[in-house]
């Protein structure tokens, strides 16, 4: 089974319990995973991971967590060609376009995106936490 990285930012917890759940999901179908945030991995990891999620919110309308996530996604950027990539975050402000944003990045960068990013608006319902459980269930199996 896929050897599974979930790395993520969160500033204020709701990424955070996205990515709590997407682990447990992962896991569930057997997925072995790493589970750490983004000032925990350096981008040279990345080459020990048959598939990466990456977890961040938005800041503003647009942007990633530019002081730590952004960085670090741009480190990684060119080591994704041919890598299977998930996207996950919560946003508080507009429709999300953030992700729009960030998975026409990431198919640029050559990676093969699961599925649509997974958003959510502030913090995940019990619904909302169930949907990211399934999201990493099928990431593991993708």
């Amino acid at each position: 089974m896929a050897n599974v990285l979930v790395v993520y930012w969160s500033g204020t917890g709701n990424t955070e319990i996205m990515a709590e759940k997407i682990k447990e999901g992962l896991e569930s179908a057997g997925a072995a995973v790493d589970y750490k945030t983004v000032d925990q991995v350096e981008p040279d990891d990345l080459a020990n991971y048959d598939k990466v999620a990456f977890g961040c919110p938005s800041m503003g309308v647009e942007t990633l967590e530019e002081d730590e996530f952004e960085p670090f996604f741009e480190a990684v950027e060119a080591s994704l060609s041919g890598k299977k990539v998930a996207l996950f975050g919560s946003y508080g402000w507009g429709e999300g376009e953030w992700m729009d944003a960030w998975q026409e990045r990431t198919v640029a960068a050559g990676a093969v995106l699961f599925q649509e990013g997974l958003k959510v608006n502030s913090t995940p319902s019990s619904e909302e936490e169930e949907q990211c459980f399934e999201f990493g269930s099928s990431f593991a199996n993708f």
